[in-house]
């Protein structure tokens, strides 16, 4: 007993005299460790007779939580003088200016994207979205597009292999199938807008193998062409912020319409410069028309009770008039010299909680 009273001393004086964290830990090592010195005399118990065992084992559980208890405390001693230590050494300079943070902006077509939901949100329309690879009948048959009309053909449309049974697949050439998918899904009344992704084997100033669109969808038992003419001189005005933007209607074709008109919208281009609003030229932007009964039917609706409108227009294409960019294809370049010229800040894009 004496023996462990000594040692008991020891370890308990170094405890208390230990001059750093380090030295605290080699001395916890050295007496509880594995191989340590109580550790050690812990093994031998097995050979004391069994009176023997109980004294000494008890003698040191409480060397051993004697030293731990001392351990522990001069630990937390030490923590606080390395924490004082470090306070009284470092420190913050609260007049110095804070680093600058470079804010990220939103590309234009995001920007686009989220003006035309806020503007036709706040006529009630909502988004609907749909797969970029589709089939012949969502992309085509459908929408009452004939086998011969050149949009099948390879030259302006993207075809993945032939299936066994003869079928390809193709990467969406407009966002109509979203039309088509809703109008299979949803009983009238519907009203929606699908932006997305688009793709068509073209590339110039104007045209990229991927762009984006948004088509608009109404159909009900009372929309009529007015009401088409009302929606879009509406958003046209919105859009470019000119509420008396000359808005014009020209009869056309497509084959999921009936009627079928193109949309001008009045501007200028003297000395140059394109200028939206009043002037003596005209610009086209979107197509639009009565929803044409076949792709009704096609679509599983009666035809004879419901009617609506559709249209559709190239995203990049108004974004592009809007904000004054001649060309598309720095649109995907990843310049990022191009984006911090156009590009928006976060907190200037529109939403429906915002406003515009």
């Amino acid at each position: 007993m004496t023996d462990l009273d000594s040692l008991k001393s020891e370890l308990l004086t170094a405890a208390h005299a230990a001059p750093d964290l380090a030295a605290l830990e080699a001395l916890r090592v050295s007496g509880l460790g594995k191989k340590g010195r109580i550790t050690q005399l812990m093994k031998g118990l097995g050979g004391l007779d069994p009176e023997a065992r109980k004294a000494q084992g008890q003698a040191l559980n409480l060397v051993k939580d004697a030293l731990q208890s001392a351990i522990e405390a001069r630990k937390a001693e030490l923590e606080e003088v390395e924490l004082e230590r470090r306070l009284a050494e470092e420190s913050l300079d609260v007049s110095l200016p804070a680093r600058p943070r470079e804010v990220g902006l939103v590309h234009p077509i995001s920007q686009t994207m989220e003006e035309l939901v806020a503007i036709f949100g706040e006529m009630g329309f909502t988004v609907a979205e749909g797969p970029h690879i589709e089939d012949d009948f969502h992309n085509f048959d459908a929408l009452n597009i004939p086998p011969e009309h050149p949009a099948r053909q390879e030259m302006d449309t993207f075809y993945f292999p032939e299936k066994p049974d003869g079928s390809r697949m193709v990467l969406r050439t407009h966002t109509s199938p979203v039309q088509v998918r809703t109008m299979q899904s949803t009983k009238p009344p519907i009203r929606v807008i699908a932006p997305g992704r688009t793709f068509r084997a073209d590339h110039d100033a104007t045209h990229s193998p991927m762009f984006h669109q948004v088509e608009g969808l109404v159909i009900d038992e009372s929309t009529h062409m007015g009401h088409l003419k009302g929606t879009l001189i509406e958003f046209c005005r919105a859009y470019f912020g000119v509420d008396d933007l000359p808005v014009r209607f020209r009869p056309s074709y497509f084959p999921f319409t009936e009627p079928s008109a193109e949309v001008d919208i009045g501007c200028s281009k003297k000395g140059g410069q394109l200028v939206i609003g009043a002037g003596d030229d005209w610009l086209e932007i979107l197509g639009c028309g009565m929803v044409n009964p076949k792709v009704l039917e096609n679509c599983g609706i009666d035809s004879s009770k419901y009617q609506g409108f559709a249209f559709g227009m190239g995203i990049e294409r108004i974004a592009m008039l809007k904000y004054g960019m001649p060309d598309l294809r720095p649109f995907y370049d990843s310049d990022i010299r191009w984006l911090r010229h156009y590009g928006f800040v976060p907190l200037e894009t529109p939403s429906m909680v915002r406003g515009l």
